[in-house]
């Protein structure tokens, strides 16, 4: 199988990797929850990975790093966390559900949504911000790459927006954690919410999120800490506010090991390869007939991810074909995106996405290109 669906979860992952999940799975109690080795090596392979992730994302201490399952569950702790009924939010066109259905839920509620649309080439329109604006706005809500297209938005200015107004923005770098770099300070984020299993390398069931110095989020779950037993509420310090129940060590200590690969290999070392490896497919499948192609995939900052579709043919009857004829492992469809795909016209007929990461091949971009040319032929 030639492997084209990074965007949803990286494979292969690092060696490494599997080694620190098979030996957590020999070692590890349970942290907090007791003073012998076994639960204090969980607590340093757990606050391990805290730094890491502290160091990616330029996070002024670990204890601002709470740890969630996925992206979704950290946006859902942020958003949910940070809105009441009474308060507007804006968020993009661009979104994934993991940001737009926990918004809806809140509309429900009594929280205003304005959505921030995007152009025809999938970028958000920033310039737009000002005319959303109310008084009674409390956040912006943006992906920083979009899934779909793999375009790069804009976010300091939405950050600097925000910073100006006083107002919370809350990043989804589902889409750039590992591959672009993302920093606190330079993006403006309050919030910025990550996923282990895609550009981190962890293992899935891993992510979290980053918290300025200064920003309470209410917790999304309530339950056991290992602390403060004879509480009837969640302690209200960083990270166990926002971390009720057993950590998933396991799946922490693969992603530490997902994160050490990332920053000993570079981030922008990976990114600049993933981009040159988009850019040669693009490359080899602009010029056949038939093909259409999503999104700036020759922009400067742009993801591993390029979209397109044959003419006549469904995103998804094109990813069979690929799979059943070539071997060849892509996503089609509407990505979880579905403002993306009504802002670029593909609502019917969805995408195909191919995504590249650091372990692709060039061979492996010719396979694909190959592929490509020979169903458009048909």
């Amino acid at each position: 199988m030639i492997y084209f669906d990074n965007a949803a979860t990286t494979l292969p992952k690092p060696p490494e990797v599997k080694e620190a999940v098979c030996r957590a799975l020999d070692t590890m109690g349970n942290a907090d929850r007791g003073v012998h080795d076994a639960s204090l090596g969980t607590m340093r392979t757990i606050y391990h990975a805290r730094e890491l992730a502290a160091e990616l994302f330029g996070v002024s201490s670990p204890s601002r790093v709470a740890f969630a399952k996925n992206a979704t569950e950290a946006l859902n702790t942020a958003i949910r966390g940070l809105l009441a009924p009474g308060d507007h939010v804006i968020a993009t066109a661009a979104e994934h559900n993991s940001v737009l259905r926990p918004l809806y839920e809140l509309e429900r509620k009594g929280v205003s949504l304005s959505i921030l649309p995007c152009d025809e080439r999938g970028y958000v329109r920033m310039e737009l911000l000002g005319e959303f604006l109310r008084p009674n706005t409390r956040a912006v809500v943006c992906t920083h790459a979009s899934n779909v297209t793999g375009n790069v938005m804009d976010v300091r200015r939405a950050g600097r927006f925000c910073r100006e107004r006083g107002l919370l923005f809350i990043l989804d770098a589902s889409q750039t954690a590992g591959v672009c770099p993302v920093k606190m300070e330079e993006t403006g984020a309050d919030v910025i919410c990550f996923t282990g299993h895609k550009g981190l390398y962890g293992p899935q069931g891993t992510g979290g999120l980053c918290v300025r110095e200064g920003v309470e989020i209410a917790p999304l779950l309530f339950g056991g800490s290992g602390i403060q037993s004879y509480l009837k509420t969640q302690p209200s310090g960083m990270p166990g506010r926002l971390e009720a129940g057993t950590q998933n060590g396991h799946g922490l200590a693969g992603l530490a090991a997902g994160m050490e690969f990332v920053l000993r290999t570079g981030i922008r070392r990976i990114g600049e390869r993933e981009q040159t490896l988009a850019r040669r497919f693009y490359e080899g499948i602009r010029s056949i007939p038939g093909i259409r192609v999503y999104g700036d995939v020759q922009a400067p900052d742009h993801t591993g991810v390029v979209s397109f579709n044959l003419e006549g043919w469904d995103s998804g009857e094109t990813a069979d074909e690929l799979a059943r004829r070539f071997s060849i492992a892509c996503r089609p469809g509407a990505h979880c995106a579905p403002l993306m795909h009504e802002a670029l016209g593909t609502r019917e007929q969805g995408a195909v996405r191919f995504s590249f990461s650091w372990f692709n091949t060039e061979e492996e971009i010719e396979e694909g290109i190959r592929a490509v040319a020979c169903l458009a032929e048909e």
